[in-house]
């Protein structure tokens, strides 16, 4: 089992400290939080072993867990690094894409890995249909979450557009080539709705939109391709499947057929696949120590996450 510690004890901290201590992956050495009374607080309420030091606690441990405010990902990344230490980042990276690159050039130096919190690629609706998703031409997400001063010391691109970033980077094979957006700051000091139209070399647009003042909360991303249109919902985890293939000369009674205007017969039909029920932390989690284990690739590798930190940037560069 890989020892391992986390750092920062805060909303998501606990979530992952507790999915830690129940990983058979993992030995759940102890945490570290800026707040000592919010530690004394953890470790009242959970038992867990506080490390009154940063250093402390990398000393400790095989694997740093990242879940402190993004400012500090770079300092607290470097350091676990420099100790020969593999590294869980929780997303963004970093704050800026130059410190992305420093952190990825000091795991390659020092023989470690790393790999970074994007959530959405381990959802089971996503996981469910990723393998169908094939060259998409168009893509739509539509990100949107009632309001919560959690977060909002980022822009919404940073805060929720950015797992939406991660995903569509993942299954388009091209380089963006164009960007147009737009941001409002409406409650914050940052914008807190923001659309982007991002363009690839391959002919491929993708349209976002992220709110973090809706009435509702939606996660759902549309994948248009050639015979195929896919739906998947993060947030409800189902996902849709709709096919076209060449229409039968004789269909049956329930066949769905279409003609074009060339007169071309494509039936419909649907290919939903089963979703499976995860926890998609533990399951980023525990395919790290895969990765570390058998000496392969993180599934969200430190490139991604630096290429969805440059995409998101670029964006916010827009307003």
């Amino acid at each position: 089992m890989l020892k391992a510690g986390v750092l920062g004890a805060g909303h998501l901290g606990k979530i992952h400290l507790r999915l830690l201590n129940q990983s058979d992956k993992y030995d759940l050495v102890g945490f570290y939080d800026a707040d000592p009374e919010n530690a004394k607080r953890v470790v009242e309420e959970f038992g867990y072993t506080y490390y009154d030091s940063i250093d402390a606690l990398i000393k400790a441990v095989d694997v740093v867990d990242i879940v402190t405010p993004t400012l500090s990902h770079y300092e607290c990344a470097k350091q676990a690094i420099k100790q020969g230490k593999h590294i869980f980042i929780e997303k963004p990276i970093t704050n800026t894409v130059e410190e992305a690159e420093t952190i990825r050039a000091l795991v390659a130096e020092h023989g470690v890995k790393g790999q970074v919190g994007h959530v959405e690629r381990f959802n089971p609706a996503f996981t469910g249909v990723k393998d169908q998703i094939k060259n998409p031409m168009f893509i739509e997400c539509h990100r949107l979450a009632e309001f919560n001063p959690r977060g909002t010391d980022v822009p919404v691109v940073l805060d929720l557009m950015i797992h939406d970033i991660d995903i569509i980077l993942s299954v388009v094979q091209s380089t963006v080539t164009h960007i147009s957006a737009s941001g409002v700051s409406v409650v914050s000091e940052t914008p807190d709705i923001a659309n982007a139209r991002i363009e690839f070399k391959n002919g491929c647009v993708a349209n976002l939109t992220a709110s973090r003042i809706s009435l509702k909360n939606m996660r759902k991303t549309r994948f248009f391709q050639k015979d195929a249109y896919i739906s998947v919902d993060f947030l409800e985890k189902k996902c849709e499947v709709v096919k076209m293939k060449d229409a039968p000369e004789t269909p049956g009674d329930f066949d769905m057929i279409l003609q074009n205007a060339e007169g071309v017969k494509k039936q419909i039909y649907f290919d939903n696949p089963d979703i499976a029920n995860n926890n998609a932390i533990l399951d980023e989690l525990e395919t790290f120590a895969e990765a570390i284990n058998t000496n392969t690739k993180p599934v969200v590798t430190l490139h991604d996450g630096t290429e969805a930190l440059r995409v998101a940037n670029m964006i916010i560069n827009q307003f």
